[in-house]
């Protein structure tokens, strides 16, 4: 147990906020705010839906690392040999029946901001929610969880990137555009860079508890080589929304984030190994943040 998780009581406050995994959350609010962005540029930017598309993106996070946590627990992926972030369920920190009432309030909530959202929007919100919640609780969970099938990258780059920028769009202007799913790639793809090294760090537990990510399959010098090419990626489609699209050259705003990105890149492509990858972890996430933060406000301007 870590010395973060021997400070916390079970079933604490802190327990709780624990479990809802605080820096991960970033990843619900830079799609909300570049699909936000896009709808400011084309001027169709309405506060109360893109509150409620924010409140939802939360919740929808919130509801899926609950449900990740439970059910990575309950399949021994996490176990006593972890070495990534502490997890409440396998530290014993919140009960399995606690993670499961967290997981289906946070549902709860994401669908009463969906309700609204679909008064605005139409049945296609209630589709996306829908659709949304399964793949919350599937990604590592139910018969076949697809996270455990090298697909978790693909999972997180739709619904992280274009569902949820497409999304945030939609309910504010009642149609998804071309520049909106342009707009969507590069956020789509930074996320999808967190999951990477994630991945990378996890690959001897992973393949110990039959967790095949696509860094499994890989292995670790494949993986690493993707985590930089995912990066650049997503550099080359920031670029390309103002080269070839319909975007302004503000977009290239993002690139200020490049000096966020060489630390995170080195120290995966230097082959750091284990826990140490996870400063490469939260280093990710800053990156995906301060890059669609940037990027949303070149949008908008």
């Amino acid at each position: 147990m870590t010395s973060q998780a021997l400070a916390i009581a079970p079933g604490s406050p802190r327990a709780w906020v624990l479990g809802t995994r605080l820096p991960t959350l970033t990843a619900a609010v830079a799609p909300v705010a570049v699909g936000t962005a896009v709808a400011l540029r084309d001027g169709v930017f309405d506060a109360g839906p893109a509150f409620a598309a924010l409140l939802g993106a939360l919740a929808l996070q919130i509801g899926a690392n609950f449900a990740n946590d439970l059910s990575d627990f309950r399949r021994g992926a996490d176990t006593a040999n972890r070495i990534g972030p502490p997890r409440v369920t396998q530290l014993g920190l919140l009960t399995e029946r606690q993670v499961m009432g967290g997981m289906l309030a946070s549902f709860l909530i994401a669908a009463i901001a969906g309700i609204y959202l679909a008064v605005v929007g139409g049945w296609p919100v209630i589709a996306i929610g829908l659709v949304s919640i399964v793949a919350a609780v599937t990604y590592t969970g139910g018969p076949w969880p697809f996270g455990y099938r090298g697909l978790g990258e693909l999972f997180v780059f739709i619904f992280f990137g274009l569902v949820a920028v497409a999304g945030t769009y939609y309910v504010q202007a009642g149609e998804v555009t071309g520049s909106v799913i342009a707009a969507s790639i590069p956020v789509g793809l930074t996320v999808t860079a967190i999951l990477v090294v994630n991945n990378v760090r996890d690959i001897d537990t992973d393949r110990a508890a039959r967790k095949f990510t696509l860094a499994v399959y890989l292995g670790r010098r494949l993986a690493r080589y993707q985590y930089v090419l995912i990066v650049l990626g997503a550099y080359g489609a920031a670029a390309a929304l103002f080269l070839v699209g319909s975007f302004s050259g503000w977009t290239l705003l993002s690139w200020l984030s490049i000096p966020a990105a060489i630390g995170p890149m080195v120290a995966v492509l230097t082959r750091v190994e284990g826990p140490p990858l996870n400063a490469a972890l939260k280093a990710t996430a800053r990156l995906h943040f301060i890059f669609a933060i940037l990027l949303a406000i070149g949008i908008a301007q």
